[in-house]
């Protein structure tokens, strides 16, 4: 591919709720500026972007996909238009995030009949905290069902007065292929063999007075933008000249004052090549945007990164994806300067360095070799050695840290381990391998519990990610839900604590005899070991043998098995034999003696507590707050987030295996939550006889 000027880049990303029709949008565009020959469809598994077979299977989106192609403007000039399609479900929402960081204008796709849902919501939000341009697309108009004025008023009703119409339909249903250009005050009728093409047209005698206020309202909205304009449009109404048109419209893009809404349908490719002109002549190019703030390494002092072609090189990598037969392929976007093949940069994270071999521009899975990529153009990379998502490559001379993208926290954990004895290591490698590709899926080891936990976004996320081991690795585990790692601790003071551990077995002997206090510490102070002997009744050879059995007794637990916390033991008298006596019996009679006393002194069983945020529409109040207080949760708050309802509370960690699940059940799909860990607090004793009653079965059950 010939290298295009980055004046002349344009990079989006399409986002939205599951189902509103991104992916099929992409497809139309590929085939409206000839990179494709025929529309694939979802339903058929033949899109460009959905070409994963987990994604053909389930028939929706899983992973971003990039995407690009060139489009000759109404102005006539060919512009590169880079498109990375992501998925709708929150799930998946670590792609839409991704995705969203690299690119300057965001387009949010926007059913005709359902409006504005939760994936709306969200993708919005998402946009606030990367500044994306964004345009509203209103798609399946040719819907029997569909409802474009209900659906604006959706829209303005959750963004705001910057919503402004650009396009409203003559008829929706099967008669939708004429739209109105509120701009350009044309009608637009579409062809209907699915390229696309339109012809222009004078708009009809009954059409003109509803065009005049849209176009009102748009105009008023651009000239918001200026004083200027703002008072010339109060002097004169909506005559502002084409140019001043164009400059109120990409002032208020850039600024996110204006949000254009648009008319599609994606299924019969309507609408695409408008929209495609309106990015190509209003919408930010890289070097419009405003410089990156990083930083040095080593130096979190901020440090601007300007979008200069001709500068030293930075890139960013946003994604990492391992394919069959190439290896591990990293998508990146160039922030300054142009970095061609072979060129050595170095991995700002730890300092190593990496050379670029082949550089791809990719169309799906189909790639094309690039001589160079430019600042602010979307390519990928092969087989980089120690880099990954989240990385900045920048040369010697300008070493810089790009903004990572904060992916969210994880709201579902499982435990698993491996069907067949052996397979432990290498699945350990394919979980690796599998985090870096998707870094909200995590991987780790409780030591705690022996289990190896996996945690993502939810039940689809999870076993996404099992389908894809067992497909692309051939490995099989078996997974079950995690050990909660519950803590034990005291609430009242016991002393005379006393221990006297004799062994005698012929020969040589065992003696240690301890005499222990024990004391409950304030929530968070850990353990602390007081050593007050006096006169040597223990030999000071011996006391660090007691604190080690204390702190394995601690580690391993008294009621269930879990870590003791928060407790002062004082070591204040005892004996020893002076043959028999060792540092094993000394270690043995204090675990036994802060055993026994630990029984004595009100123990109680703490359960991990999680701050939760549930975000769903208001429809389904009842509800989710009836399933939260069914699990034990304190509500703390309820807000409107944007048309939804956001609930804040606190559910134990123990009644929230299967939340991802019910939740998505309770708001038919439509809810989602994100989770993180708060504090310990005690059990209810109900509840703690229960789990004491499950860890003396399993205990006896272990032992047989």
């Amino acid at each position: 591919m010939d290298v295009i000027k980055p004046e002349l880049i344009r990079n989006i990303a399409l986002t939205g709720h599951g189902g509103c029709g991104k992916t099929t949008f992409a497809e139309g565009i590929l085939y409206a500026s000839g990179v494709i020959n025929r529309l694939g469809k979802v339903e058929e598994g033949n899109t460009v972007s959905d070409y994963h077979k987990d994604e053909i299977e389930k028939q929706l989106s899983i992973n971003s996909s990039v995407m690009n192609t060139l489009w000759k403007g109404s102005d006539g000039v060919s512009r590169k238009i880079n498109i990375i399609d992501t998925p709708g479900f929150m799930d998946f929402v670590g792609e839409v995030k991704s995705a969203l960081r690299v690119v300057d204008t965001a387009l949010i796709i926007i059913d005709a009949f359902k409006g504005v849902e939760v994936g709306t919501e969200a993708s919005f939000m998402m946009t606030n905290e990367y500044e994306n341009n964004l345009i509203f697309l209103i798609n399946k108009l040719d819907m029997e069902n569909a409802d474009f004025e209900k659906t604006v008023a959706d829209i303005k009703d959750s963004f705001g007065s910057r919503v402004a119409v650009v396009q409203f339909p003559v008829k929706t249903g099967n008669d939708f292929h004429e739209v109105v250009d509120v701009i350009r005050m044309k009608l637009l009728r579409f062809k209907p063999d699915g390229k696309g093409e339109y012809t222009e047209h004078d708009i009809p005698d009954d059409l003109k007075e509803k065009a005049n206020e849209y176009h009102q309202k748009f105009v008023e909205v651009v000239a918001e933008e200026d004083e200027e304009l703002l008072n010339k449009f109060f002097e004169e109404g909506a005559n502002l000249t084409d140019e001043e048109l164009e400059y109120g419209i990409k002032m208020g893009m850039r600024e996110r004052k204006l949000f254009p809404v648009f008319c599609i349908s994606a299924s019969k490719n309507i609408g695409t090549r408008d929209v495609l002109d309106f990015i190509s002549n209003y919408t930010e190019s890289p070097l419009d945007k405003l410089p990156e703030i990083g930083h040095r390494p080593n130096n979190d002092d901020p440090f601007e990164i300007p979008p200069k072609p001709d500068a030293d090189p930075a890139l960013f990598i946003f994604k990492t994806v391992s394919e069959r037969n190439i290896g591990e392929l990293s998508f990146f976007r160039v922030y300054s300067g142009k970095v061609k093949a072979g060129l050595d940069l170095i991995n700002e994270a730890n300092g190593k360095s990496e050379r670029l071999s082949q550089l791809f521009s990719m169309n799906g899975k189909d790639r094309k070799e690039m001589s160079e990529v430019v600042c602010g153009d979307i390519a990928a990379v092969v087989k980089l050695k120690d880099s990954h998502t989240n990385n900045t490559l920048s040369s010697k001379n300008f070493p810089v840290v790009l903004p990572e993208i904060k992916f969210p926290n994880p709201n579902m954990t499982l435990a698993i381990h491996a069907k067949n004895k052996g397979d432990d290591d290498k699945i350990a490698t394919a979980l690796h391998s599998l985090h870096e590709e998707d870094p909200t899926f995590l991987v780790n080891f409780n030591p705690e519990t022996s289990q190896t936990l996996i945690s993502g976004q939810g039940e689809i996320h999870l076993n996404t990610i099992l389908n894809r081991m067992k497909s692309k690795y051939n490995f099989e585990v078996e997974v079950s839900n995690p050990k909660i790692p519950y803590r034990e601790t005291i609430r009242s003071k016991v002393d005379n604590i006393e221990y006297k551990h004799k062994k005698q077995s012929g020969g040589r002997g065992q003696f240690g005899h301890v005499l222990l206090k024990l004391e409950p510490l304030e929530r968070g102070k850990g353990f602390e070991f007081v050593n007050a002997i006096v006169g040597g009744v223990v030999p000071g050879r011996f006391i660090p043998a007691v604190e080690k059995g204390l702190v394995e007794i601690m580690s391993s637990g008294v009621l269930v098995g879990c870590k003791v916390i928060d407790v002062k033991v004082t070591l204040f008298d005892g004996s020893y034999h002076n043959v028999d006596s060792d540092e094993i019996s000394f270690k043995i009679a204090a675990s036994q003696a802060f055993k026994k006393g630990f029984k004595d002194a009100s123990p109680v069983i703490l359960e991990p507590i999680y701050d939760v945020e549930v975000v769903f529409p208001e429809e389904f109040m009842g509800a989710v707050s009836g399933d939260i207080s069914s699990r034990r949760g304190r509500i703390m708050g309820m807000d409107v987030y944007g048309k939804l309802q956001k609930i804040t509370c606190q559910i134990p960690l123990s009644e929230m295996n299967d939340y991802s699940t019910k939740l998505r059940s309770l708001t038919q799909g439509r809810g989602y939550y994100d989770r993180k860990f708060s504090h310990y607090e005690d059990v209810p004793k109900e509840v703690e006889v229960k789990i004491i009653s499950e860890y003396e079965k399993e205990k006896a059950e272990n032992s047989n």
